[in-house]
């Protein structure tokens, strides 16, 4: 997916808008559809700022992973995975 596609997503779904709701369905779909380690940086950030959910860090740092081992998967330089945390 390009990086046209990921801003969509996050103007559409913005950290306020998915990690602002306490439905943890609606929050693992936005995960879910993150398909950069950049929109998942920005994501824990925001979470870090508020509220802290260990459950919602949890399954950002599970997404960074999945991302992480399909770039290695994929022969990517993985460059931009570095640092989340």
């Amino acid at each position: 997916m390009n990086s046209t596609n990921n801003r969509g997503i996050r103007e559409q779904l913005s950290p306020e808008i998915l990690l602002g709701t306490d439905q943890p369905r609606l929050i693992r779909g936005g995960v879910t559809c993150m398909h950069d380690v950049e929109t998942v940086r920005e994501y824990v950030g925001y979470e870090n700022q508020h509220q802290r959910r260990r459950w919602v860090l949890r399954m950002l740092a599970d997404r960074a992973a999945t991302l992480r081992e399909s770039a290695s998967e994929n022969g990517s330089a993985g460059g931009q995975t570095h640092g989340l945390y």
